[in-house]
Parts: C-alpha cells; structure tokens; sequence
C-alpha cells in the first residue's frame, strides 16, 4: 500500500482541504486503480483529471489512432500525436501532469474474458466509450464482477452521466438503454461542440473520485442530462427494469 508523503500532502492540498475530504481520502485515491475505456473526447477530460487528482493507477484501452479531427476535443493528443495510438499520445501528456501516476495502455479491443480480466484488478470502470454496443458489454461485465460503472456520452451539445454501481436494488446501464430507441449515433454522422466533452468528462472523473473515496452522493439510479444550448442540467430517475436481462438476477 502507498503511504502519502509530505509531498503528496502539498501537492494534493487544495482537496484535503475540503470538509469531509481529508489525508485518508486522498491517500485511498493514491492507491485507486481506474480502468478507463476510450481516450477521446470523453477519455482526454476524465483522465487529465483523475491523474492529476492523484488516482494512483489508470489502465487506458483505446485500438484508434490520432487523426486531425479528433484534436478539436480530445485535449490530450497534438499536431505530433497524429498516427500514433491514443493510449500512447494521451500516456505522453499524463504522464507530464503526474509523474507519479502509474499508467497503463491496452492498445486493442478487448474479448469479453479479457475485459472481465482486467475489471477485476481495478476498483472502478469509467466508460468513455462512444457506441452503445460496447457500453452494454461493459456494464454486463462490470455487474459479473460487482464493480462500480461510471458512464458518460456526449453528442452535438448534449450529454448525459450516470453512475451504476451494481446491487439488488440498482438499475443498470441497460435498465437506461432499453428504454429508448437506439440511433447510436456517433460525432462522425451528427458533430459535437468541444467544451460538451469536456464538461462530462470532467464529470466522469468526479463522479470516480466520489466513489473511490466515498465522498458525497453519487449519481447511482439517476441521468443527468446537459443541454449546451441552454445550458441547462437535468436529472431523471433511472427505474430498475425487474426484467432487465443484464441486473435482474442481482
């Protein structure tokens, strides 16, 4: 187990001053390990923030390469990183925010044993995936292994965040999706402004560190929706589906 040092304490200083969030909280994130899927738009803002929080490990699973239009939102790649896989671009820039900070990159697509695999070794799973075909993989995985799901999409100037953390009494990601019509739409076929990826990715790291660290209510049972255009939050009950053919064995 990692112990804070003196200069952790400085360094983290401004979160161990919050009331409620002390030396053991943070030292509890210094010893989190975060499995991230997707180092896009999403990926870039929720990992830029987890590491320099101080989540002591993140393992990043990302198969895409950088190209020039994905550096409009995905704040951790450069002109430089164009070609080069996303896990590797994005470790480049973590790792000069956080030296301290473990890192490691899965540079393909993971099977479902794989995946389940690797959510074992990590505390929570945060979802910066953008289709809906992985998104409920991960979630049937993350039920499987009782692990926490953070997950996050954004499109044109919506986005939308929700937290499962997995029980007999939770709803889960699938409870969600089933209950609309899948377009599955990607930023290719509809755009997306920037800053919407950064807000719910930033969210997606602080939804994690709530979690990991049991600090404040998190979004468990319920949608958070954000309109850009408005710029306007709002938040639904995510009813648990007794029917659900991912949870409803819980």
């Amino acid at each position: 187990m990692k112990q804070l040092t003196p200069a952790n304490a400085m360094r983290y200083s401004r979160q161990v001053l919050l009331s409620g969030f002390d030396l053991d909280k943070q030292e509890i994130l210094l010893n989190s390990k975060v499995l991230q899927i997707g180092v896009g738009g999403l990926g870039c803002a929720a990992a830029q923030y987890l590491v320099s929080s101080g989540v002591g490990l993140i393992t990043l699973v990302d198969d895409d390469e950088v190209e020039t239009s994905n550096l409009q939102r995905q704040v951790l790649h450069t002109e430089s990183s164009v070609g080069l896989n996303k896990c590797v671009s994005a470790k480049r820039t973590l790792t000069a925010l956080n030296s301290d900070a473990s890192i490691n990159l899965i540079q393909q697509r993971l099977s479902d044993d794989d995946l389940s695999e690797h959510v074992n070794k990590h505390d929570i799973v945060i979802d910066c995936s953008d289709n809906v075909e992985t998104r409920n993989q991960l979630n049937q995985v993350c039920i499987n292994q009782k692990k926490p799901l953070v997950s996050g999409a954004a499109i044109r100037m919506e986005g939308q965040l929700s937290s499962f953390l997995p029980g007999a009494n939770n709803s889960c990601y699938q409870c969600l999706s089933d209950m609309f019509i899948q377009q599955d739409l990607t930023c290719v076929e509809a755009g997306v402004m920037s800053p919407i990826v950064g807000v719910v990715g930033a969210m997606q790291a602080l939804e994690c560190v709530k979690i990991l660290t049991d600090f404040g209510q998190p979004l468990t049972n319920k949608l958070m929706m954000f309109d850009g255009k408005s710029m306007q939050w709002q938040t639904f009950i995510i009813p648990k589906n007794n029917s659900c053919s991912a949870c409803s064995v819980l």
